[in-house]
């Protein structure tokens, strides 16, 4: 989020997201294989249909209705250079793409999503946070209920503590 409001967790905020992105997936298909939402940021993996690649133009939807629905008046405070570019104060400008290259890369994406609660301090245990595709793995059976409870953050990954 802009200046990172802690929005998203919100009843609203979550009312407003989950709306939008609904609205986006009926036009645009993609598959949520693993998403976190924290106060004023997501990660999520996405899996789109064969031959699309179009990850820009699905965020950019999604924000944009997410704010109209957000902030209807959305123009409070809106700077030149964002009014400029119909942008309102609610999102950053930027987002972070990367494209799984196998299933190995695809785990690690995911326990990354799943860890994230603990890294910002929202969360003791993964388990706790619930805004957090965690729990759909954890009925599978793909995780242990504490799992990432133990784990230290070294830089670029998590390991369990020894």
């Amino acid at each position: 989020t802009h200046e990172r409001r802690p929005i998203l967790t919100t009843e609203s905020g979550r009312a407003a997201l989950g709306g939008s992105m609904r609205s986006v997936q009926h036009e645009r298909p993609f598959q949520v294989v693993a998403m976190v939402l924290l106060p004023d940021h997501i990660h999520a993996i996405w899996e789109l249909p064969t031959g699309d690649t179009d990850y820009s133009t699905r965020w950019r939807l999604i924000k944009g209705r997410f704010s109209r629905l957000w902030s209807p008046d959305g123009e409070a405070g809106v700077g030149p250079s964002r009014r400029r570019k119909s942008e309102r104060n609610v999102w950053q400008r930027r987002f972070y793409e990367h494209t799984c290259r196998d299933e190995t890369d695809i785990k690690r994406c995911i326990d990354y999503i799943h860890i994230n609660p603990l890294k910002h301090g929202l969360a003791e245990r993964v388990i706790d946070w619930p805004w957090s595709s965690f729990h759909r793995y954890l009925r599978l059976g793909d995780y242990p209920a504490d799992w990432g409870s133990h784990a230290v953050w070294y830089g670029d990954e998590f390991r369990d503590a020894e």
